[in-house]
């Protein structure tokens, strides 16, 4: 098992980064939220986990180990593969997740893309006593707090998103605003804004105007 991998920034992508590691790239497969946290040239550490097919190695890496944590135990779910378990952990955080199943909040996981109204309440029922209780340090009601306020606003995220990939924050703020409609026709159809595609269409957006 690759536990972690520690290196500088070599390259990112909307929802890859390389990271070199002794002469070698890694390539890591990331949330938006985790891709945002990195900058090129800049050293970064995250915590990974291998994924072995018959016919691939993927690498799968997290801001902490919580997280990968988290990811592992989503997968013992039947029909969660590590695509849909890291959709998940981008749109909700480890204690937010922890916390709806907990509550049985069928509501938030809908909130995932790829996830309907039978799909979640067979997750609830699956999930109930493997992800355990909340670990925020404010305990529950920090949790409570996560789940209220979600993750970060869709615009920040893609921002930060963006900078990370190496845009002026100008560049970024137009590119936010040209995908807008799409974000906002996304939630008016009762979703969520979902950050991988919207940052993909911000990229193609910038190349554009270039």
């Amino acid at each position: 098992m690759i536990a972690f991998v520690s290196g500088a920034v070599a390259a990112l992508a909307p929802t890859l980064a390389v990271i070199e590691v002794g002469g070698v790239g890694m390539a890591v497969h990331c949330t938006p939220n985790t891709i945002s946290g990195l900058r090129m040239g800049e050293q970064a550490r995250l915590a990974t986990s291998l994924v072995v097919r018959e016919d691939s190695l993927t690498l799968y890496g997290f801001a902490d180990d919580d997280e990968r944590q988290v990811f592992e135990l989503l997968q013992t779910a039947s029909g969660v593969g590590p695509r849909l378990a890291q959709a998940m952990l981008g749109v909700h955080s480890p204690d937010a997740l922890r916390l709806a199943v907990s509550t049985g909040d069928e509501k938030a996981l809908t909130a995932v893309p790829g996830i309907g109204k039978k799909g979640a309440q067979k997750l609830l029922l699956e999930l109930k006593d493997k992800l355990g209780a909340p670990l925020g340090a404010s305990g529950l009601v920090g949790a409570q707090r996560a789940v209220a306020t979600g993750p970060a606003p869709w615009t920040e995220q893609l921002a930060a998103a963006l900078i990370g990939l190496g845009y002026a924050s100008r560049e970024a703020d137009e590119a936010v605003a040209a995908v807008t409609p799409q974000a906002e026709a996304a939630i008016a159809a009762g979703g969520s804004a979902p950050v991988p595609q919207l940052l993909r269409a911000a990229l193609q957006s910038l190349n554009r105007a270039r």
